[in-house]
C-alpha cells in the first residue's frame, strides 16, 4: 500500500526547538494529544521519557558504546552486524536512543516507546515531541556531535528528498524489507514508510446538520463558521494533505491544482472555512465543529472528548487520499544500533500491531493479513472505505511540488 503524506507545522522560535525533555515548550506537529493544546498558548505535553533496566552481561560489558556505534554506523541490514542478535547486544551496549517529534498519543507512540525500552532494556529519549518534519531535519543538522542530536526522524514524504540532497540520511533496509512495496521506500534504504491514514471528515454530530459525507458537502451554507483544518497547509502535514484531498475530490489531480484551490477560495468566501488549527480543545469547545485531518487523528479526538462533543468520522464519499509517514535513519548519531533496532522493532509484527490499534494503516498490513499476524480487531476498528471509492495516493516528488502550490496560494488566500 503506497503511503504519502507530509506533517505538521512550524510556528516556534529556532531558540525553542531544540530543549531537553524537561524544558520543551514548542508546538509540534498539526494532531490531537492528551494534554490540550494549541498554537497561540504554545502549550504542549512533555512526556515522561520511558526507562527500562540495561541488561547487563559479560558479552556486553565487553562491547564500549563507542566500539558499537562504530560497528554499527555503517550497517546497511542487521546481517552486517551478525543478525539480529547481533545488533540486539550492540544497540544494548549503547544503552539508549534519541528520538524526536514522537508524542505518546500520536498514533500510539507510547506504547511503542514503551514496549522497545520493556523488549530492551533500552532508554529512549524523546526530544521535542511537538515540531514538524522540517523542523527535525533541522535538528538533525544543528545538533550533529552533540548528545542531544536525534538517532532517527518521523518525517512526512514531502521531506525525504530534502534530507536525501542534503547528505543526512544513513541507509539502512530492515529485516521485513520485503514486505515493503518499492513506491514505499528509497532504493537504497534511505527512508521507509511506516504507517498512515486516510484524509477524513471528523464533525460533532450535536452541532453539525446534514451529516457531510464529502468534500464538497462542506460548501452547503449550513456550515458556516465551522469547518477547520489541522494547521496551516503551507507548514503542516495534515493540513496540506487536506488540501490536496479537495483538489482530487474537486476534479483536479495532485500535478493540476487550480480546481482544488478555488474550492477553498469559495469555501472562505461563503464563511464556511475559519482560520482556526484544530486540536482538542478547539473541538471540545466547540469552536471547530467540522475538521478535515487524519482519520486516526480523528478517532483521537472523539477519544479525548470526554463525552462533550459526539465527534464522527468519515473518509469523503468523493476522494479517499491516503498517505503516510517515514523513518530515516541519521547519518552519524550519538546511537546507530539503537536506531537501526528502533527500526526493526518499528517494522516487526509487534511494532506494526501497535501503530494499528493507535488506529493507523501500516505498511506491511498486507503481508500480515496474508501471514495472520494482524490483529483483527485493530482492523475492524478503522473507519471504513466509502463503497466504490478507490484509494488514491502520491509519490514524494508530486507531494513537494503540490506542497510548493499550495503554500504559495494559502499565503494569497
Amino acid at each position: 500500500m503506497p503511503l504519502a503524506i507530509t506533517r505538521i507545522r512550524v510556528n516556534i522560535k529556532r531558540t525553542e526547538l531544540f530543549r531537553s525533555p524537561a524544558k520543551l515548550h514548542a508546538p509540534r506537529r498539526s494532531g490531537p494529544y492528551k494534554r490540550k493544546r494549541s498554537l497561540v498558548s504554545k502549550r504542549l505535553k512533555v512526556l515522561a521519557t520511558v526507562v527500562g533496566a540495561v541488561l547487563a552481561t559479560s558479552a556486553l560489558a565487553a562491547i564500549p558504546a563507542g566500539a558499537a556505534a562504530s560497528k554499527a554506523a555503517n550497517a546497511t541490514s542487521a546481517k552486517a552486524v551478525g543478525g539480529l542478535a547481533g545488533l540486539i547486544k550492540l544497540a544494548k551496549a549503547e544503552k539508549e536512543l534519541n528520538i524526536i517529534a514522537c508524542p505518546d498519543d500520536w498514533s500510539n507512540y507510547g506504547e511503542l516507546k514503551a514496549g522497545f525500552t520493556k523488549k530492551y532494556g533500552i532508554k529512549v529519549n524523546s526530544y521535542d515531541e511537538q515540531i514538524s518534519s522540517a523542523a527535525e531535519l533541522v535538528a538533525a543538522k544543528t545538533l550533529k556531535g552533540q548528545s542531544r542530536q536525534p538517532d532517527v526522524v518521523d518525517i512526512g514524504i514531502g521531506f525525504t528528498a530534502q534530507g536525501i540532497n542534503e547528505g543526512l540520511f544513513s541507509n539502512y533496509k530492515v529485516l521485513t524489507w520485503n514486505d515493503i512495496a518499492p513506491s514505499a521506500k528509497g532504493p537504497n534504504g534511505e527512508y521507509t514508510f511506516d504507517y498512515g491514514g486516510f484524509v477524513s471528515i471528523g464533525y460533532d454530530a450535536k452541532r453539525v446538520s446534514p451529516a457531510p459525507t464529502s468534500i464538497k458537502d462542506l460548501l452547503n451554507p449550513a456550515y458556516k463558521g465551522q469547518v477547520a483544518l489541522n494547521g496551516n497547509p503551507a507548514t503542516a502535514g495534515a493540513a496540506s494533505s487536506a488540501v490536496i484531498a479537495s483538489i482530487i475530490a474537486n476534479g483536479g489531480s495532485i500535478g493540476q491544482t487550480a480546481k482544488g484551490l478555488a474550492f477553498w477560495k469559495k469555501l472562505k468566501a461563503i464563511g464556511n472555512f475559519i482560520p482556526v488549527e484544530a486540536t482538542p480543545a478547539t473541538v471540545q469547545s466547540g469552536t471547530t465543529p467540522i475538521t478535515l485531518d487524519w482519520d486516526y487523528l480523528q478517532a483521537t479526538y472523539a477519544k479525548e472528548s470526554n463525552g462533550k462533543v459526539d465527534w464522527k468520522v468519515v473518509i469523503p464519499s468523493d476522494v479517499a487520499y491516503q498517505g503516510g509517514y517515514a523513518i530515516a535513519l541519521i547519518k552519524d548519531s550519538p546511537h546507530p544500533a539503537a536506531a537501526r533496532l528502533w527500526a526493526e522493532y518499528l517494522f516487526s509484527d509487534e511494532g506494526q500491531n501497535l501503530w494499528l490499534k493507535g488506529g493507523s494503516r501500516v505498511i506491511r498490513l498486507d503481508a500480515m493479513i496474508k501471514a495472520g499476524t494482524a490483529n483483527k480487531a485493530y482492523i475492524a476498528s478503522l473507519p471504513p472505505i466509502p463503497a466504490g471509492a478507490k484509494p488514491v495516493s502520491a509519490t514524494a516528488a508530486q507531494v513537494t511540488s503540490a506542497k510548493a502550490r499550495i503554500a504559495a496560494f494559502w499565503g494569497k488566500l
